[in-house]
C-alpha cells in the first residue's frame, strides 16, 4: 500500500458547495436551514476531499 494517500484540493471546494446545497435542502426539511447548510458543507467537503483523488498530479 501507498504511504500518502491522494488529496483533492478541488474536492475540497466542490464537496463544500454540494453538501451546501444538499444540506440547505434537508435543513428546510428538518427546519434548520442555516444548520443544514453548515452540516452539509462541512461532511461534503470532507467526504469529497478523500475520496475523490481527481485526475490531476497523479503519478
Amino acid at each position: 500500500m501507498k504511504g500518502k494517500p491522494h488529496r483533492n484540493p478541488r474536492g475540497l471546494f466542490l464537496g463544500a458547495v454540494l453538501g451546501a446545497v444538499a444540506g440547505y435542502f434537508v435543513g428546510r426539511i428538518f427546519g434548520g436551514a442555516a444548520l443544514g447548510i453548515i452540516v452539509g458543507a462541512l461532511a461534503g467537503a470532507a467526504l469529497l476531499y478523500r475520496v475523490n483523488p481527481g485526475p490531476w498530479n497523479r503519478r
